[in-house]
């Protein structure tokens, strides 16, 4: 179907009775340009204490936004739970915010760019990411497949990184193809600036099994994690695992968004240690975003 000149269906988008979309509940009017994304709803509400003149204090299932303003800026705070299956309901149903006309149906002639910026929490794999840094995703290698249910991927898709993790991971997950997306570099700079040190990020499809953590079920690989550690390409390694920076990086390029993940490292998976008590850390995270997005 052709969705610039037929309308989109009621159930492919699919508007609430109050005029919002289906998962977040936020109307077209409450979304700003500049989107603050976490995991945890509560977080969105610490967040939240930061802004002024609040336009809607909004909660959906594990889906929680708060728009207002940080310094004169116009943004937008929104959890999106765990997951990159999660970053595709979020990222779809923002870019329909932005750029669908809910009366029509149909898209809008002058596309809208969203800046996106998430704030998670993640595990070190370095010497250089040790419990916590900092850590920009300026590569995101997904161990997922969101991306794959979409065409034209390639052009959004790193793919001399993704032929060296195939080779240097001697891959032999079945079924599984990793791939990796760039952020956005102007973004990135902005930022990062020198306080947040850059690195390839992994978003794996689970916690478990994925990020090498084995407690009764044996893994497939279970060297994936050493090869991980030991990988290198182009003067990068990779610096951590967390589980969202690659749908999203991938979904917003081909969409034509801005995107990056900043996280804060909580647990030493080489030192085998980790930092429970980590809220606190992370403020110093979330003031810095703030002040750059």
């Amino acid at each position: 179907m052709d969705t610039k000149t037929n309308p989109i269906p009621p159930s492919e988008l699919i508007i609430n009775s109050d005029g919002s979309i289906f998962h977040l509940h936020l109307k077209p009017e409450q979304l700003a340009d500049r989107i603050v994304l976490v995991g945890d709803p509560d977080r969105v509400t610490m967040i939240g204490k930061y802004l002024s003149d609040i336009e809607c204090d909004v909660c959906n299932r594990e889906f929680h936004s708060i728009t207002g303003r940080y310094a004169g800026k116009r943004l937008t705070i929104l959890s999106h739970g765990i997951g990159g299956d999660n970053i595709d309901i979020v990222v779809n149903e923002l870019d329909a915010l932005a750029n669908i006309d809910f009366s029509t149906r149909l898209p809008r002639e002058t596309p809208r760019v969203l800046t996106l910026v998430r704030i998670g929490t993640c595990g070190g794999l370095q010497p250089w990411s040790p419990i916590g840094t900092y850590v920009a995703a300026e590569r995101a290698v997904g161990f997922d497949g969101v991306p794959y249910f979409y065409a034209d991927t390639e052009r959004v898709r790193d793919l001399p990184l993704e032929a060296a993790l195939r080779s240097q991971l001697s891959w032999r997950i079945d079924g599984l193809r990793p791939y990796a997306i760039p952020a956005d570099p102007k973004l990135t700079d902005r930022i990062t600036q020198d306080d947040i040190v850059r690195g390839i990020t992994i978003a794996t499809c689970s916690f478990y099994g994925a990020q090498g953590r084995s407690l009764r079920l044996p893994l497939a690989d279970p060297d994936l994690n050493a090869k991980v550690e030991a990988f290198e390409f182009d003067g990068r390694q990779i610096g951590n695992f967390e589980m969202e920076s690659a749908s999203l990086a991938a979904l917003a390029a081909l969409l034509g968004h801005r995107a990056l993940t900043v996280c804060c490292v909580i647990a030493g998976r080489v030192a085998k240690n980790m930092n429970v008590d980590y809220k606190a850390s992370i403020v110093g995270l979330i003031e810095k975003v703030l002040e750059r997005i």
